[in-house]
């Protein structure tokens, strides 16, 4: 057969796949979008940027039953979600499964569109206290919620288990050829750290900005030829609502006290030290540790290898101290942060495959020496909960709690022994999210409790004047405070499904009578 040059090609070669003639510079564009999946090509001279979400809505064949995408980093600043998913509602699209990495308070126009059947399925990996966690509690999604970990997301996503129809990633600076950052614009996040696999194995990449720069968009951090249209917005969100609570270091002498003793664990422990690596949360709690942990590297001229996770301006100044050489970034929790991001390159940025995938090659949180975590219960099992309150209701999923406690050397767990009217240590929690063979330790204002399992541990610290306690002593003496626990009473209804990183299912939260 002759092809569009000229030339004769055999219809069959040795060794070969099937032979498709060469028809033209992009007359084959088209034929092999539809035989291969998983390839799209763009032809020059087209353009990418369109006028509204709508366009982008009709262009991807965004219909009844599929699945889209969001990413939280501007977290309760975010605008995105309610954006599409209003333009989506009011094209009368139905049963819509919402792979978000991240819900907040400002989205609870989700709840009308659970009630009007708009979204029937929510899967997320970051959960805050608000109407959308109440309602999934109070059985308004049609189908379970699925409540993943920042590790076990990108999982899912690589593996196909969790297939996404359309992403729709917030894109601070972005050109009409779809390169993007979230360090730059308007209103600028930190890295997009959380919506790289939805660029990667998307059917179709949306890029929604509010600040669209000339061609081509530096520094590129998703790239242009993951990205198949472009919409430019008035607003993706208000950078000011990703500050979640005060960012300050506690001075309350109690949660102090609960500090201090953390430090002087870790320290027993070996763990303070050159070459340390460190992730804590941005409780007040935690940072009062982080701060605390930074006076010793000071003193001590100790140079740790990394800090990770959410990063915040505690870490921003230990980096710009030189206490530690690098930062790896899955979020920004501050300004300060989102600043450091822009202009250090020692602050970088990685993927949630790269920071805590259990099934990729090798995932960050395997290097991690120390790890600060929350609790809303802890069983006498070292079992943790901070998906649900004691009364049943959502409060929060996964998000790097069990992945880094997996994969860190210690994992210490740091929270008032009390709290109202209940005792944080019980025989059971409510839901488990982190299993307590990977939790080392526990510090209170009562005590400390360590893990059984790690005889290394209690072996390090057997001559310390640390107040070591036996964890079911700890329950006791909680209970002695404010009286023997009960538990929530639930009804037979499944309203989400807990799974571990690895993607089985560690709990379910049922709805509460």
């Amino acid at each position: 057969m002759i092809n569009k040059a000229g030339r004769e090609i055999p219809q069959f070669i040795d060794d070969y796949k099937d032979v498709s003639p060469y028809a033209g510079a992009f007359e084959s564009l088209g034929e092999r979008i539809k035989t291969t999946a998983k390839i799209k090509s763009f032809v020059p001279g087209s353009k990418k940027l369109l006028a509204t979400i709508d366009e982008a809505i009709e262009k991807t064949g965004l219909k009844d039953g599929m699945t889209v995408s969001f990413h939280h980093h501007l977290r309760n600043g975010d605008q995105v979600v309610n954006l599409v998913m209003a333009a989506i509602a009011a094209k009368g699209i139905k049963d819509i499964h919402i792979a978000v990495s991240g819900i907040f308070a400002v989205h609870e126009p989700l709840v009308k569109m659970m009630e009007d059947g708009v979204v029937t399925k929510v899967t997320t990996s970051t959960f805050n206290p608000g109407p959308v966690a109440k309602a999934i509690t109070a059985g308004k999604l049609k189908k379970p919620a699925v409540l993943m970990s920042h590790g076990g997301r990108p999982r899912a996503i690589e593996c196909g288990e969790l297939h996404i129809d359309v992403a729709f990633i917030g894109a601070p600076s972005c050109d009409e050829y779809g390169n993007m950052n979230g360090t730059h614009g308007k209103s600028a996040c930190g890295f997009l750290s959380y919506a790289y696999a939805d660029a990667m194995y998307a059917n179709n990449v949306v890029a929604v900005t509010d600040t669209l720069v000339p061609y081509p968009c530096c520094p590129i951090e998703i790239s242009q030829e993951k990205v198949d249209f472009v919409v430019q917005v008035e607003s993706i969100g208000d950078p000011k609502g990703i500050v979640s609570g005060t960012l300050t270091i506690t001075d309350d002498p109690i949660r102090l006290k609960i500090a201090d003793d953390t430090i002087k664990l870790a320290d027993a422990a070996g763990y303070i030290k050159n070459g340390m690596s460190f992730q804590t949360g941005a409780s007040s709690t935690a940072l009062a540790v982080a701060a605390g942990v930074r006076e010793i590297m000071k003193e001590r001229k100790i140079v740790g290898s990394f800090g990770l996770g959410g990063i915040h301006s505690y870490f921003v100044k230990m980096l710009e101290e030189g206490l530690f050489k690098n930062l790896f970034d899955t979020q920004c929790f501050d300004i300060e942060a989102i600043r450091s991001a822009a202009k250090n390159e020692k602050h970088m940025g990685i993927s949630g495959s790269q920071y805590a995938n259990p099934h990729n090659r090798g995932s960050v949180v395997n290097n991690l020496d120390l790890v600060i975590l929350g609790a809303t219960e802890i069983d006498t099992d070292f079992n943790v909960n901070v998906i649900t309150g004691t009364n049943g209701v959502i409060m929060g999923a996964s998000g790097g709690h069990s992945d880094c406690a997996a994969g860190s050397k210690m994992a210490i767990i740091v929270t008032n022994l009390t709290r109202k009217n209940f005792c944080i240590v019980r025989d059971k929690v409510t839901t488990i999210t982190t299993p307590g063979e990977t939790i080392d330790a526990v510090v209170t204002e009562y005590g400390i409790a360590i893990n059984p399992r790690r005889k290394d541990l209690l072996e390090a610290v057997k001559n310390s004047d640390l107040p070591i306690i036996d964890i079911h002593d700890l329950k006791t003496l909680g209970e002695s405070l404010v009286g023997e626990q009960t538990n929530c009473q639930v009804t037979d209804k499944i309203v989400a499904v807990v799974e571990y990183r690895d993607g089985t299912v560690i709990d379910t939260v049922k709805m509460p009578l």
